[in-house]
């Protein structure tokens, strides 16, 4: 009996020393963190984001390592809570970590109250660059073990998210080392007719509520790049419509200046310090001839990058795509390798 009840006392310590809680599996939480960025906007859009963090499996118990982290930047028209159910980043980092590779993966939420403020800055949506850029990253770092350096940091996205994957890396080449732009939109300038001036500025509220996806991403451009805080609209934007029918130039000239195909020339140095770059997109998908225009811009600069071609359409692979294809890029580009806290 005694023999039996040593057994029984040596077990139980083992289950003392073990972790409460093992995490076998890659673990998705929604959080809310603060950006500063994005406060004072006249959209009304919330400071206080959601965001998704997924940590690898043996997050938990192994507290004395930190880990390389991917930011993926979700696309337009759907809330992050939806764009979520059709990627499931959790799958991808569970793919990772059982070839050996572990990563921290991070969604923040773009949405806005015109349904994306295009990863971009400006006073009627917010600053939407910074909050990822800036306020989210020191987030993230500041609260969970992560590599804090830019070798270790990947910048991913689809479609909105592609295009904001390109503009922020181009601006903040000190925080991100290595981008994968999936399908990505707005990469040629993004010009407004007078025709589609004079309907926006026919639209009430009611209107821009109900608006389609093509109606409300005029819209939307429009707020995030030729904005106007002193505008009589409730959409506080520019529209560029004169009086005699004709578009004032210089709103012509503020959707080119955020196009990547226009500020490519001038980011050179932020692009050629990439450690990896990477760009995909379905033969069927209806943004094929601007990322394709785009990439000639590349090769007329002489940037390098990886491409790839497959079989379908805007938004079909994206899921599969992240698991297969994004995770395994980060895994050989960035500095992958889970660093002890100690001797840092």
């Amino acid at each position: 009996m005694l023999k039996s009840l040593t057994a029984a006392l040596g077990a139980a310590s083992l289950l003392v020393a073990a972790p409460a809680f093992a995490q076998e599996e890659a673990r998705i939480e929604l959080m809310t963190f603060h950006s500063p960025s994005v406060e004072g906007n006249l959209e009304g859009n919330d400071a206080n984001r959601k965001v998704y963090v997924v940590t690898p499996p043996g997050y938990d118990e192994n507290t004395d390592h930190r880990y390389p982290v991917v930011y993926y930047l979700h696309g337009y028209w759907a809330p992050v809570e939806a764009q979520q159910e059709g990627f499931q980043i959790q799958e991808a980092v569970q793919a990772a970590s059982e070839v050996g590779d572990d990563f921290i993966m991070v969604m923040p939420d773009g949405f806005s109250k015109q349904r994306g403020g295009f990863y971009s800055s400006g006073p009627t949506v917010g600053d939407y660059e910074n909050m990822v850029a800036r306020d989210l990253v020191g987030w993230v770092d500041a609260n969970f073990r992560t590599i804090a350096a830019r070798e270790s940091r990947g910048l991913a996205g689809h479609s909105m998210g592609g295009y904001g994957t390109i503009r922020v890396a181009m601006k903040h080449p000190d925080v991100f080392s290595s981008i994968y732009m999936m399908s990505a939109c707005c990469l040629p300038p993004q010009p407004v007719t007078a025709g589609q001036a004079a309907a926006i500025e026919q639209m009430s509220e009611e209107d821009v509520a109900n608006a389609d996806f093509g109606t409300l991403a005029n819209v939307s451009t429009l707020a995030t790049w030729s904005p106007d805080p002193t505008a009589d609209n409730f959409l506080k934007v520019d529209t560029g419509l004169r009086e005699d029918g004709t578009m004032d130039p210089l709103v012509v000239y503020r959707m080119a200046a955020n196009s990547p195909m226009v500020l490519l020339p001038q980011y050179l140095p932020a692009l050629e310090s990439l450690e990896g770059f990477a760009i995909d997109i379905g033969d069927a998908d209806f943004l094929l001839e601007g990322n394709r225009a785009f990439m000639a811009e590349l090769d007329r600069f002489g940037v390098d990058y990886e491409f790839e071609l497959y079989e379908g359409d805007h938004g079909n692979r994206i899921r599969e795509r992240i698991r297969t294809h994004v995770m395994p890029f980060f895994a050989q580009h960035l500095d992958v390798m889970a660093r002890p806290l100690t001797g840092e």
